[in-house]
C-alpha cells in the first residue's frame, strides 16, 4: 500500500514497486484516514508511508495502525527538512522499521539509486513480522559468564550497533543511562546517510547524553554519544581520538558496526563494552566476537524484545555474546558493567 498525497510522487513510487517482480502495489491512498479504512480489507504486506499528509500525519497514522492492524511500514520522507525528519524518527519510535528517502524523477542524477533502496527497503521489511514478543527473560550464554565477572579493569568505552527497529531501541537504552554516564559512547546505526544528522539531533533531544556525529579526529569524552555519519566507517585510533573512513562496505554496511568493534578489541582489549541490538542480516557479529576474545564485555539483544533477530542472532551463532538480554535490562546491564565490572 501507497500513502501519499501527492499524484506525482503517487504515480511515481507506484511505478518503482511495479518494476520489481517480487512487489505489487495493491492500493493506493492520498491520505492516512482512507489507508486505515483500506487496510482491513486491503490487507497489505507492507506500507510506504508519507509523512506529511492532510489531516492525519504518517506519526499519528504509524500509531493508529501499529495499534490496530500491526503492519510493517516503510516511511518516506523529505531528507532535507528538520521537522518531516523529526517526526520520521518518531514515527519510528511508534513502530515504522525503516526510513527512505522520497523518489527523485526520473531525470534526477540520484533517481536509480534511490529508487533502488525503496524497493529493497520495502521488500525486506514485508517479511519482517510486526507483532512482537512478550519478553519472557535473560539467557546468559554460559561458556565465559565467570570471566566476565573478572575484569582486568573498568569499561573506557561503549560501542552499540543496530539497524531495523534501532532507532527506538536506541533510544531506550541511552534513555536508561545517566547524563554524567562515566564513558563515551559509539553508534552505528544502519541508515540512510541523508537522515543520519537528523538522527543524531532527534536522539539528542530525547536521551538524557549529548549526542552528535562523530567527527574525525575527536578525542571521546564521557557522557556523550558519538553517532557514526552516513556512508563512513567510525573507528578508534591507537591515540583514543575517532577516525572516519571510506573503506570498502563490511557484511553490506558502511558504517559497519564489526569495523567498530574490532577497532575497539584492538585497541582496548578487555577495556570496552559492545553491545548488539535489533537488525537485519549479521553486521557486528564478527566484530562483537574480536572484543569478547580480546576478554571485553559482549552483550546482545534477546529474542524476546528484539525488533530483527538477525544481527544479535548471527552473533549468538558463533560465540560472540557473553550475555543475551531483553533491551530494558542492557541499559541497567552496561551501567552496572561500567561502574562495578559485571552485567547482571
Amino acid at each position: 500500500m501507497v500513502v501519499e498525497d501527492s499524484a506525482v510522487v503517487r504515480s511515481l513510487l507506484s511505478h518503482i514497486i511495479a518494476s520489481d517482480p517480487r512487489l505489487e502495489v495493491v492500493s493506493t491512498v492520498p491520505s492516512a484516514e482512507e489507508a486505515i479504512a483500506a487496510i482491513p480489507r486491503v490487507k497489505p504486506d507492507v506500507i510506504s508511508m508519507d509523512i506529511r499528509l492532510p489531516g492525519m500525519d504518517g506519526l499519528e497514522a504509524t500509531r493508529h495502525i501499529m495499534s490496530h492492524h500491526p503492519t510493517p511500514i516503510v516511511v518516506i520522507a523529505d531528507a532535507v527538512g528538520d521537522r518531516s525528519l523529526a517526526i520520521s524518527m518518531n514515527a519510528l519510535r511508534a513502530g515504522a522499521l525503516s526510513v527512505v528517502e522520497k523518489p527523485a524523477g526520473f531525470a534526477h542524477q540520484n533517481h536509480a539509486a534511490i529508487a533502488e533502496t525503496i524497493r529493497t527497503q520495502l521488500y525486506i521489511m514485508s517479511q519482517v513480522p510486526v507483532i512482537r514478543r512478550r519478553t519472557i527473560g535473560v539467557r546468559l550464554h554460559p561458556a565465559d559468564v565467570a570471566g566476565i565477572d573478572r575484569l582486568p579493569g573498568r569499561p573506557q568505552m561503549a560501542a552499540i550497533v543496530a539497524s531495523t527497529g534501532g532507532p527506538p531501541a536506541l533510544a531506550r537504552l541511552l534513555g536508561a543511562l545517566p547524563a554524567d554516564v562515566p564513558v563515551p559512547i559509539l553508534i552505528v546505526q544502519h541508515m540512510g546517510a541523508p537522515f543520519m544528522h537528523g538522527f543524531a539531533t532527534w536522539l539528542n533531544g530525547i536521551v538524557p547524553q549529548t549526542v552528535s556525529l562523530a567527527v574525525a579526529g575527536e578525542v571521546p569524552l564521557p557522557g556523550h554519544v558519538y553517532v557514526a555519519p552516513g556512508d563512513q566507517h567510525l573507528t578508534v585510533a591507537a591515540d583514543g581520538t575517532l577516525h572516519l573512513g571510506h573503506g570498502k562496505p563490511v557484511a553490506g554496511q558502511r558504517p559497519s558496526g564489526s569495523v567498530l568493534f574490532q577497532s575497539l578489541a584492538t585497541v582496548l582489549g578487555a577495556r570496552a563494552i559492545g553491545v548488539l541490538l535489533t537488525g537485519m542480516g549479521d553486521d557486528g557479529a564478527q566484530g562483537l566476537l574480536a572484543m569478547r576474545r580480546a576478554g571485553a564485555i559482549t552483550i546482545t539483544e534477546d529474542e524476546s524484545s528484539a525488533v530483527v533477530y538477525g544481527m544479535p542472532a548471527s552473533a549468538v551463532k558463533i560465540g560472540a555474546s557473553g550475555a543475551s538480554l531483553p533491551l530494558d535490562r542492557i541499559g541497567h546491564s552496561v551501567l552496572r558493567a561500567i561502574t562495578a565490572g559485571a552485567p547482571s
